[in-house]
């Protein structure tokens, strides 16, 4: 299929009910490279998504999160970007994007997509002007100086590859600023052009149909002496201007911020609570996720709890989004220095396993393939407070390759059939963009979509089971937080509860079987009801309620009034 520039928007009949569908939503994290190829040339493509999503429909989740598809020298997976108007041709073209669109809208599926605002490539048509032509229109649209001694508190990102937030340009006889790679200059936001430029990019996608963007790197807008450089009031004010634009232009849409930091510092970028909300719909809740592996290790709930006891509350229109694992390493940012020793020793022993401050591994791996722990982190994943945003492969259990560079360890092709090249693509495997997985635990003749569809005991039925409970409670995305104590420390319990929807969820961190004692007084006379089976359990009286469940085992309970 051709090239199009101007193809025709997707049909308005795909529209919410409810603007807030976001807070309900289960998002599925897409590379779209990895997951499916239509034309056999070894790199996944967007046919070959359109061709995959009957089975995402069949899995249950509710909108697609797409990283980079814009044209790119592929120097850093797609972030950076050469071109934000144009798809990257291997994935195909804008055509294709805006039938993915229509297609996902057609199954009731929405679709968002990375937006790098804060850098783009070297490559890109705006960078070379500013190199040549100072004066330019596009001279003042990155960050030049001819000190690079400025801005010494902002600290370097990518500790060990890069020496410096300045790189010095030889044609320009400028060093210029980039918060990331090299190759990756900022874009200068003090510049009114620039501001301008980048909500063109935000309508053009917009008006094709796509239902959002998760914005990367977003702190890093802005840049002032004595500062860190993120977060700062300039950032802040021009995230105010871009949702403003789209609540009037595109009132369904959302905004979801990547902003890696504690929640009482990221709900900042929700913006202000009196007004509802009104910067980003959504925002990453990153320092929950190495908790809950820390949590289950140690058998005990404090770092859940505690994280949580710290996680303010939201504005009436935002919500968290909050994942297991992702394209990048299990980042370890938020955590203490004895803390990140701890996740290595447990979950990354060789060095190989580790990337930056983090660990480059899948779910699985990390659990050691442990079904029982694999299905309490899922269940984690889709009852704590947040929209879950699960990663391709996952719900099959996916293995990981850590003799592959960086972060590719966990970018492998998705593993749809024992046959060649797990499905993914007809190429001769040599060609392929990584190579699938093929150790004898996690290879694809073991691990793969086809069998796990034909074994109803399989993880993806599990998966699958889990996600429609889930759909069938909101509760689990608008209601409250309500954690319940217990004497065991092993056992994590809370209440997720809206205009009177009820669900008692209990979790044992532990790999022992473990009894816990609840005060359910509050709730006197309702029977908690077994989510998974339609079991009704004892009825809640005034004595303290005894529970027993299995090494990591977990119980979502749905509290009724049955007579």
């Amino acid at each position: 299929m051709n090239a199009s520039p101007h193809p025709e928007s997707v049909p308005e009949d795909f529209v919410s009910a409810d603007p807030q569908w976001y807070k309900r939503a289960v998002f599925y994290e897409v590379l779209v490279r990895g997951f499916a190829d239509s034309n056999g040339d070894g790199t996944g493509d967007l046919r070959g998504l359109i061709q995959k999503l009957d089975y995402l429909q069949w899995l249950g989740v509710d909108c697609l999160w797409l990283l980079p598809l814009y044209e790119s020298p592929l120097r850093d997976g797609g972030y950076d970007i050469s071109d934000y108007l144009k798809i990257l041709p291997d994935f195909g073209d804008l055509a294709d994007f805006v039938e993915l669109v229509e297609q996902a809208h057609r199954r009731g599926m929405r679709v968002i997509t990375d937006l790098v605002m804060n850098h783009t490539s070297d490559a890109h048509p705006w960078f070379q002007a500013s190199r040549h032509d100072p004066e330019g229109p596009y001279g003042d649209f990155y960050v030049w100086s001819d000190d690079p001694s400025r801005y010494p508190d902002a600290p370097i990102i990518f500790i060990g590859a890069e020496e410096s937030n300045w790189t010095y340009d030889p044609v320009r006889k400028q060093h210029y600023w980039h918060r990331f790679f090299h190759h990756q200059p900022d874009l200068n936001y003090d510049n009114p052009a620039v501001q301008e430029a980048m909500l063109e990019v935000l309508r053009f996608w917009l008006d094709l149909g796509i239902d959002g963007f998760r914005l990367d790197a977003v702190p890093y807008l802005f840049e002032r002496e004595g500062t860190i450089c993120s977060g700062l009031p300039e950032t802040h004010a021009y995230l105010r201007r871009v949702r403003a634009e789209v609540d009037r232009l595109y009132p369904d849409r959302v905004l979801l911020a990547e902003a890696n930091g504690w929640p009482e510092d990221v709900v900042e970028y929700f913006g202000d609570p009196a007004a509802g909300g009104d910067e980003c719909h959504m925002a990453f809740h990153f320092p929950l996720m190495p908790r809950i592996f820390m949590a289950v290790r140690r058998g005990d709930r404090e770092p859940i709890s505690e994280i949580m006891s710290r996680t303010p509350k939201l504005p009436d229109s935002a919500q968290w989004g909050i994942f297991l694992r992702n394209h990048d390493e299990l980042t370890l940012e938020t955590v203490t220095d004895d803390e990140r020793d701890y996740m290595h020793a447990e979950y990354a022993k060789d060095p190989r396993m580790r990337a930056y401050l983090g660990i480059r591994r899948r779910l699985a791996p990390l659990l050691e393939n442990d079904r029982d722990q694999i299905e309490l982190f899922t269940a984690l994943l889709l009852s704590l407070p947040g929209s879950p945003v699960m990663y391709y492969g996952d719900e099959i259990g996916m293995g990981d390759n850590i003799w592959l560079e960086d972060r590719d360890a966990v970018r492998t092709p998705m593993q749809w059939s024992p046959d060649r090249n797990a499905g993914f693509s007809t190429a001769d495997p040599g060609r392929l963009y990584l190579p699938a997985v093929m150790d004898p635990i996690y290879g694809f003749q073991a691990v793969n979509v086809e069998a796990q569809q034909k074994n109803p005991s399989s993880l993806l039925h599990f998966t699958r089971k889990m996600l429609a409970i889930r759909r069938r409670h909101p509760v689990f995305g608008t209601g409250a937080y309500i954690e319940l104590w217990s004497d065991n420390p092993a056992v994590l319990t809370f209440v997720r509860e809206d205009s009177g929807d009820v669900m008692l969820c209990v979790n044992n961190l532990s790999k022992h079987p473990q009894p816990v004692q609840l005060d359910l007084r509050r709730f006197k006379g309702l029977t908690p009801v077994e989510a998974r089976g339609g079991v009704p359990f004892p009825v809640v009286g005034d004595l303290p309620y005894l529970l027993t469940l299995p090494g990591h085992g977990f119980f979502w309970f749905q509290l009724t009034e049955r007579h």
